[in-house]
């Protein structure tokens, strides 16, 4: 026995993974990591889409469970792992994410984070393979602990822009990819790693979208890492964003010097002060949870604003998240 655990000691020191790490604990095993992604896609099952009958949020366990233990929810895991230039709110152990930078796989776009009840939105969590695409393509079949699993697992989740989110909902491949071509690849791969993981199916039509991504990266292996990589976005060194950021800031404080100048010449009004922005839609009427149980029971959380059902008092931090 201490001739294995040595052995696993060493392996670990070997591929650069500290010892007690979180990434030495998420779970990777099963996907098929390292292999050709259109291996993988053509050892899964091809089947049509389940009846969605019986799909629940809740089947899923609680959202952003603790699974690993390690003293903060899956949320705020998936943001400290994906955010540079982290800072954290006072007191909570270095869990609780305040602000940070995303660069957004999905779209290509740096998205300032910052939490609260009209800005955390901005940014939001997104599971690779949709929970009620899964539940319709053989995660019903799971036990409850192996879904709890699949919907915490930092594998299958991304910090992604939150429009992006909602404009994707619980598509697949088949309805929506990402805007940000140079993603596709890893996107669905990742996808296939998710599904041979968990021993999910894909419809027909989803395996001929999935082929025609990885036609155009025949070299794609399944991703074994839980990070993203983005093959054409364009990098920049710190001192080339610095130099970026100063020109910019220097045509703004010329622009605004001309304004001025032309307008005490001609004596022209005022401007009118720009108008102020359009408030985000209310939630439809009809729509109302008593507590989070019932948004839940309904598989509607979690709820941002903006959506059907949400309101300020299920909102417990204020983030713009109900029934996290």
């Amino acid at each position: 026995m201490m001739v294995v655990l040595s052995g696993l000691l060493a392996a670990s020191l070997a591929i650069g993974l500290p010892v007690g790490s979180a990434y030495a604990d998420e779970p990777t095993d099963g996907t098929g990591a390292g292999t050709s992604a259109t291996e993988v896609l053509d050892s899964l099952e091809v089947k049509g889409r389940a009846p969605k009958t019986g799909y629940k949020r809740t089947q899923f366990g609680k959202a952003w469970a603790d699974v690993d233990h390690n003293g903060c929810d899956t949320r705020n895991d998936i943001l400290n792992r994906d955010l540079t230039g982290v800072r954290h709110k006072w007191r909570t152990h270095n869990c609780v994410v305040k602000s940070g930078k995303l660069h957004d796989p999905y779209t290509g776009k740096d998205i300032k984070f910052k939490k609260g009840k009209k800005t955390s939105t901005a940014v939001q969590i997104d599971h690779v393979v949709a929970l009620s695409d899964a539940w319709q393509k053989g995660a019903q079949k799971l036990s409850e602990e192996r879904r709890t699993a699949l919907a915490n697992d930092p594998y299958n989740l991304l910090a992604v822009q939150g429009r992006a989110n909602q404009k994707k909902s619980d598509g697949d491949a088949a309805t929506w990819l990402p805007s940000n071509k140079g993603f596709r690849c890893e996107y669905v791969a990742r996808q296939i790693g998710v599904k041979h993981k968990y021993s999910l199916w894909v419809t027909q039509a989803e395996k001929e979208a999935m082929a025609r991504v990885l036609s155009s990266c025949p070299t794609q292996t399944v991703p074994d890492y839980t990070g993203v990589k983005d093959s054409t976005a364009e990098k920049t060194t710190e001192s080339e964003q610095t130099e970026q950021t100063q020109t910019e800031q220097t045509q703004t404080e010329q622009s605004a010097e001309q304004a001025q100048q032309t307008q005490q010449t001609t004596q022209a009004p005022a401007p009118e002060p720009a108008p102020a922005p359009a408030p985000q839609p209310a939630p439809q009427q009809d729509v109302y949870y008593q507590n989070c149980t019932a948004a839940r029971a309904a598989g509607a959380a979690p709820i941002y604003q903006g959506q059907p059902g949400y309101r300020s008092q299920l909102d417990r931090d204020h983030d713009g998240v109900a029934c996290e």
